[in-house]
């Protein structure tokens, strides 16, 4: 099922984010985003819709974009195995490995957030 929170805000202004754009995508094409959320939900409602235009402007593929929709009682593909118990939550892989994981909310935007925390991680193993 596709979720309707994942459709990119037109209002986003990808130059009011031009960091975190660069670094989405500096590793577009070796990353996947792993998204559970609910159309139900108020913070996915309120959030995901940045986060995918975000994602749009840092011009990651589709493919490389994962969501799993989750019914009102969290229930769905991958909320055991990945241990989900707040949405949204966006874990980022490298090779099927974590890198860093968003869940639920912070002080800044996900978009901004997962930056911060590649960043990091990829400044570390250079």
């Amino acid at each position: 099922m596709e979720l309707k929170t994942l459709e990119p805000n037109p209002a986003w202004t990808a130059g009011a984010y031009e960091e975190t754009v660069d670094v989405l995508e500096a590793h577009a094409e070796e990353l996947v985003f792993k998204i559970w959320a609910g159309d139900w939900c108020p913070d996915c409602r309120s959030q995901l819709p940045d986060f995918a235009a975000a994602l749009a402007a840092a011009e990651v593929s589709r493919d490389r974009i994962e969501h799993y929709a989750l019914d009102k009682h969290k229930q769905g593909p991958g909320v055991e195995e990945y241990d989900i118990e707040f949405i949204p939550t966006v874990v980022v892989e490298r090779d099927g490995e974590e890198l860093c994981r968003f869940v639920e909310s912070e002080h800044v935007p996900i978009a901004v957030y997962l930056a911060e925390r590649l960043k990091e991680e990829f400044d570390d193993s250079e």
